[in-house]
């Protein structure tokens, strides 16, 4: 028995001393009121996603959730106006697997809100489930459509500058290898799954380093931010009935929560100071090194300029079909691009 009790406190002991240095994430300190702001999460209907979304409410921002499911959205707006006592949270439809949708989501959003502060990029996959495409969804969702997204709200950043764009990224970049013969290759069967998703991570990470210098100077400052890791959707959605039963005590033990995982890419969205820090990769609430791979300013370049292409964008910035908002030649771009007093200089 003796030896029982010593071997359990052994185990719990050493689950702590884990739980402590390794798992328990580190609080965005930031006190930053956004009472007058505007933010867009995607993805902001359930896991970290929601969590930022009611953190951002609670501090008197008004928040755009940008999801797939019209019914999880709505519901999510739900319980984060309850939650936060903030009236002011609105769901928008948004699927970044379709380009269509993501330029449908800059027209509805550009006509209806007069101002945007932070753009949150949260929405991802990390398996393609039982779809089908002719192109490399996880890459589609987890960076081009982000990438569009970016590149349409771009003038109602600049014009509300002081603003942010956070781009959830993952340790798992450094696994990531780009091969620009074959970006948007079909991905099929778990091995080519997990090899994109470490892929579409760099990309995010290289992403976020090439927009901060193209955005020099314009006030609009951005971050690639790693939540750790969190037991959400994303770690158990498509694992089959019977894994998920086996995995979910174990991940509840050894994960963090979706709101431990959102502190980081609060802390890149809202902690003053970090501007000088724009292009760079965050963990735990502060600046960590990436590899070579992640910090190549022409693999940075090239996979900007295969983005334009595989969004369907010229070299030009322009859209290759009718003017979309946020082209020069849209008139939806004059109004992102008037002058507007920035409210956001307390970040």
């Amino acid at each position: 028995m003796d030896g029982l009790l010593l071997g359990a406190g052994m185990l719990l002991g050493s689950y702590v001393l884990i739980y402590y240095n390794f798992i328990k994430a580190v609080p965005c300190m930031s006190p930053v009121n956004l009472k007058g702001k505007t933010a867009v999460v995607t993805g902001g209907n359930t896991g970290i996603g929601k969590m930022m979304a009611l953190e951002l409410a609670q501090r008197g921002a008004r928040v755009v959730l940008a999801c797939r499911s019209k019914e999880k959205g709505e519901a999510a707006v739900y319980d984060i106006r309850k939650d936060s006592g903030n009236n002011e949270v609105i769901f928008m439809m948004l699927d970044l697997s379709s380009l269509t949708s993501v330029r449908s989501f800059a027209t509805a959003f550009l006509s209806s809100e007069p101002r945007l502060d932070l753009l949150i990029h949260n929405a991802g996959i990390s398996s393609c489930g039982k779809a089908k495409e002719t192109f490399n969804l996880i890459l589609r969702v987890n960076h081009v459509g982000p990438f569009l997204l970016t590149h349409l709200l771009l003038p109602r950043l600049k014009a509300n500058a002081p603003s942010r764009v956070v781009v959830m990224a993952s340790a798992a970049h450094r696994r990531g290898h780009l091969d620009f013969s074959r970006l948007d290759r079909p991905v099929c069967g778990w091995q080519q799954e997990l090899r994109a998703y470490a892929d579409s991570k760099l990309a995010n990470v290289l992403f976020t380093r090439e927009l901060a210098t193209q955005l020099e100077g314009t006030g609009v400052t951005c971050y690639a931010a790693h939540p750790g890791p969190v037991n959400s959707e994303l770690f158990l959605r498509h694992v089959p009935g019977w894994l998920h039963l086996l995995l979910s005590p174990l991940a509840w033990l050894v994960l963090r929560t979706p709101r431990g995982g959102a502190q980081t890419p609060l802390h890149c969205a809202l902690q003053e100071g970090i501007e000088p820090l724009s292009g760079r990769y965050f963990a735990n609430c502060h600046v960590e090194e990436v590899p070579t791979s992640a910090r190549d300013d022409r693999a940075a370049r090239r996979l900007w300029e295969a983005s334009e292409k595989l969004a369907g964008l010229t070299k030009e910035g322009t859209l290759n079909t009718s003017p979309q908002p946020g082209s020069p030649h849209s008139p939806l771009a004059q109004v992102a691009t008037d002058s507007a007093p920035s409210r956001f200089r307390n970040l």
